[in-house]
């Protein structure tokens, strides 16, 4: 199988031995985990297996695979071509002295992770893609895109808007109609009514689910650790549809059964911590665990790798592709992402969320050199303080060079809420 890929053998073990060994020391070690964890634990450990062979075996079968980095790219419409969309590798080093002979040592670690990814050919999930999708949401990324088109065949990049305005709904409209042209000429299927009803019934299903999971954290105790609800919320973007969809809710069953016993993970009472920031990839868990080593427990992600690329539902009333490509764009243009300026809705946000989940406290999560969610960390804790939130900003990499700093400023915030 690796080898009709043309990964490195030998990287490729290498890298699954480290991930293998992380995964069984930060969350295998948990105590008293949710027994439908064991879903997401066989999805790991078959992380580069089980999921690679059947997308393989769609593609023999003639469905595309296509790739994608970001919440922006609409699943709806790649799953109404009868084509698959993955996330793409770009949560840990790799090949970093190669990455920098291509792009500036300070540029941010997701961008020179998905490079890394791809010049040390690891990634299964890349090297299976039809068409990779990039987007413009920083400076950083639309630059890389131009290096990255020469390592990859079939790269496409969507044009998204900058600021939340009826000619910035337009673009986005534009540019859903213009990826649909370009997902039914890779696949050869013409998306028809019934094709994209379906599918945005599908994805609306994967993002009920997560809903459901996210809602369930609100208990106090807490039923699941954070970094169990981080793993859902990473697996989401590159297993099967349905079947995600029906392991979330069974571990929701079981949650709603423990929260009616006050069967927590963590003790009542303890210390609750709202992540906001930048996205969280595989296997990008270092925060997350130095927060619950720590005496906290994380309630909730502002995140795309969390409520922000999930929290909201597509129309589905739709009765013609033009009304629904409207519905899908009403959705998608709520994503408050850091791309946007102004950007008060993600503050606004912030503080609901703060609400909703009883959190104690808010650690924001910059990635180094990650301009736009850097730019926003002040404004963010400037209104959280007018708000007596108390707030800790994180900057960091995927290094672990820093545990031990990032631990010190950790415990010492977790204490100031106690």
């Amino acid at each position: 199988m690796w080898t009709e890929l043309g990964l490195d053998l030998e990287a490729h073990d290498a890298l699954l031995g480290v991930l293998g060994q992380a995964y069984g020391d930060i969350f295998l070690s948990q105590k008293n985990r949710p027994d439908g964890m064991g879903y997401f634990d066989f999805v790991m450990s078959e992380v580069h297996g089980l999921r690679i062979r059947e997308l393989l075996d769609e593609k023999e079968a003639g469905r595309k695979i296509i790739g994608s980095y970001c919440v922006f790219v609409p699943e709806e419409i790649a799953l109404a071509a009868n084509a698959t969309l993955v996330g793409l590798c770009s949560g840990a080093d790799f090949a970093m002295e190669d990455v920098e002979r291509i792009l500036p040592r300070n540029t941010c670690a997701l961008i020179k992770s998905s490079f890394g990814f791809k010049l040390g050919k690891v990634c299964p999930y890349l090297e299976s893609a039809d068409m990779i999708v990039g987007e413009n949401t920083c400076d950083g990324k639309k630059k890389a895109y131009e290096s990255l088109g020469h390592l990859v065949e079939n790269l496409y990049v969507m044009d998204l808007p900058q600021v939340k305005s009826a000619n910035g709904k337009a673009l986005l409209k534009s540019e859903f109609q213009r990826f649909k042209t370009a997902v039914e000429q890779l696949t050869g299927v013409s998306i028809t009514v019934e094709s994209l009803q379906q599918a945005i019934k599908t994805v609306n299903a994967k993002r009920a689910a997560m809903h459901r999971l996210s809602s369930l954290r609100k208990s106090d105790p807490v039923t699941i650790s954070g970094l169990d609800a981080l793993l859902a919320n990473q697996v989401f973007f590159y297993d099967n549809p349905a079947r995600f969809t029906e392991s979330v809710n069974k571990i929701c069953d079981e949650l709603e059964k423990r929260i009616a016993v006050n069967d927590g993970v963590f003790p009542a009472r303890t210390p609750r911590i709202l992540i906001s920031g930048c996205p969280q990839a595989v296997p990008n868990w270092k925060l997350p665990w130095i927060i619950e080593t720590s005496g906290a427990v994380i309630v909730g992600e502002e995140s795309c790798v969390g409520e922000r690329g999930t929290r909201n539902l597509t129309d589905d009333s739709g009765t013609t592709i033009d009304t629904m490509l409207d519905a899908l764009v009403d959705r998608y243009f709520q994503v408050d992402c850091a791309i946007f300026t102004p950007n008060h809705e993600r503050l606004d946000h912030i503080q609901e969320m703060v609400t909703d989940y009883r959190a104690d406290g808010v650690i924001h999560y910059g990635l180094q050199f990650c301009q736009p969610y850097l730019m926003e960390s002040m404004p963010v804790e400037k209104a959280l303080e007018q708000k007596d939130i108390p707030c800790l900003r994180i900057e960091t990499d995927y290094s672990m060079e820093d545990v031990g700093q990032l631990k010190t400023r950790v415990e010492a915030f977790i204490e100031q809420l106690r």
